[in-house]
């Protein structure tokens, strides 16, 4: 086949799947009959929420760069450029370890749900294990997994046995932790994957990265089922709402947004014109009806999710609010900060 010819058919398959997408687009279309927004109108307002900083944890010497509360409610792992994994009481604001890291540039912590494990990584491209339940009583590297060829942005657990990773190298991947290998690689992104969210249901889980998209996959099929556009620069968080349908996203565009999974599209989209910088977290309460988001302004906003409208501000930091979370029983919001500090507010 000629050149000219192949150039032909590349450009006429290229008309076709624009034709088809405009299809699937104008399809969508017919199908929403209403916006979250409208369909709230009815649903009281929600009054001014009034949190306070209940606790300081002071111990880390530099940015804290990541934090993950533990199952049990009372528990939380951070991370800062310190080169210190720092496990918490919250309640008593005790440190219960102090764990020094090889690579002081670590970018995500997480804490399993046994509360046997916590994990870190960042430019080392590596995720590192450490067994908080050691038999010697000194907390150790359990495994080191090493396959990203880029930095590790963000891991989270499924179980004891397995964690997933996202990675400056465009790809998510599923560990099995006791052999130390690489189960599934999720590959789509065409940017940095920045942030995973794993759903309640533990078989999919969300990604959000510098290609502007968020896309969910099945850890079954080890294939992306749906892919949400709408963003207007990098993705830095997601996190899945709490009954698994829908998820929130942060991005340097200044705006957080709600994409729900069943019907396919954004349901509602979070901003304020004199919030004009990036987010680099976002968590839900417990009942879902709240967001909160971390900003590069040294605030943590709460947004009514149903409405879309800001309801607190919450201005505690000296500096840029790098993570946030809520803890499992939805009691306590944990912020954590280039300021060094986690607070706790409730």
């Amino acid at each position: 086949m000629s050149s000219p010819e192949l150039a032909e058919r590349i450009a006429a398959a290229k008309r076709e799947a624009e034709q088809l997408k405009e299809r699937i687009r104008s399809t969508k279309e017919k199908l929403s009959d209403t916006t979250l927004r409208r369909a709230s109108e009815k649903v009281p307002a929600l009054p001014k929420i009034s949190m306070k900083v209940r606790r300081t944890l002071k111990g880390h010497l530099a940015k804290i760069y990541a934090m993950n509360w533990a199952e049990d409610e009372r528990h939380l792992v951070s991370a800062s450029q310190d080169g210190k994994l720092i496990v918490w009481d919250a309640f008593s604001t005790n440190k219960i370890h102090a764990i020094p890291l090889r690579s002081s540039w670590v970018m995500t912590c997480a804490y399993a749900p046994s509360g046997n494990y916590v994990a870190c990584g960042g430019l080392d491209n590596l995720c590192s294990i450490y067994n908080l339940k050691s038999k010697e009583g000194s907390v150790k590297v359990a495994r080191e997994l090493s396959a990203h060829t880029g930095y590790l942005s963000c891991c989270r657990f499924i179980s004891d046995r397995q964690i997933l990773t996202a990675s400056g190298d465009m790809s998510c991947m599923l560990w099995d932790i006791d052999a130390g290998v690489k189960i599934m690689e999720f590959n789509d992104h065409t940017g940095d994957v920045m942030s995973l969210s794993l759903s309640p249901n533990k078989n999919i889980f969300v990604s959000g990265a510098c290609d502007t998209t968020a896309k969910v996959w099945d850890i079954r099929s080890g294939r992306c089922v749906q892919t949400f556009t709408g963003h207007e620069s990098d993705i830095n968080a997601v996190q899945f709402f709490p009954n698994g349908d829908a998820f929130g996203t942060g991005s340097d565009d200044a705006s957080c947004r709600l994409f729900d999974l069943r019907a396919d599209r954004e349901l509602n989209q979070y901003t304020h014109d004199n919030i004009l910088c990036g987010i680099t977290s976002v968590a839900f309460s417990y009942s879902g009806r709240l967001m909160f988001a971390g900003y590069d302004d040294f605030n943590c906003n709460v947004w009514d999710v149903l409405k879309g409208s800001r309801v607190a501000t919450l201005s505690g930091h000296d500096n840029r609010v790098s993570c946030l979370g809520v803890s499992s029983d939805g009691m306590a919001l944990a912020t954590g900060s280039w300021d060094s500090l986690l607070k706790i507010w409730a």
